[in-house]
């Protein structure tokens, strides 16, 4: 069911707004940053004009927001639009598959530490393999202290005591592919000839 056009665009004012707020920014320095009058701002935000895309563009732009997000899109279902990422303690996972069940594909972004974090080990059902893109992570499996660097992998049975953060004050980049218990990542190559 395709969400009426009213609905949508009285949701703009509020994600605008929010946008706003989020960024620190009064309509006056929005206004001064975009070229729109303060008064067209305050009229967006309360809902008492209609947003158009000469309006919406500087803002998306301003407020390093995609124009979907600001004008609320319902969901295409188009797998070349990109799954939202979620932040959670400082971390970014952005989720890269779209099919629930299976082996499901994650890209993850954690924040550097600051201080020595004691690990928290965790246990639960499944099977994962990392992929650090960029950075060190450290990774605690069992009694087993690990750092992996830019191109190392490493995969383990998520039921192991497990725990794994940047190894130091930069952030790391990783891919992680996690998998229902049994479910192994197979590796296969092609002999060169």
């Amino acid at each position: 069911m395709i969400p009426s056009y009213d609905k949508v665009l009285d949701g703009v004012g509020p994600r605008l707004r929010s946008a706003r707020q989020r960024r620190e920014l009064t309509l006056g320095e929005v206004s001064t940053a975009t070229g729109i009058s303060v008064s067209t701002l305050s009229r967006l935000e309360s809902g008492q004009r209609r947003p158009n895309l000469e309006l919406l563009l500087p803002l998306a732009q301003l407020f390093r927001t995609p124009l979907e997000e600001l004008i609320g899109a319902p969901s295409t279902g188009d797998p070349r639009i990109h799954l939202r990422p979620v932040s959670h303690s400082g971390a970014t996972v952005i989720p890269l598959t779209r099919r629930p069940g299976g082996v499901q594909a994650f890209k993850m972004v954690l924040p550097g530490r600051v201080g020595s974090e004691a690990p928290n080990l965790q246990v639960h059902e499944g099977y994962d393999w990392v992929y650090i893109l960029n950075g060190r992570l450290r990774l605690v499996l069992g009694d087993e202290d690990f750092v992996l660097v830019p191109g190392e992998a490493a995969e383990f049975d998520t039921h192991t005591p497990h725990w794994f953060a940047s190894a130091d004050e930069h952030p790391v980049e990783l891919l992680s592919l996690f998998g229902h218990q049994g479910e192994r990542m197979h590796v296969r190559a092609k002999p060169r000839a």
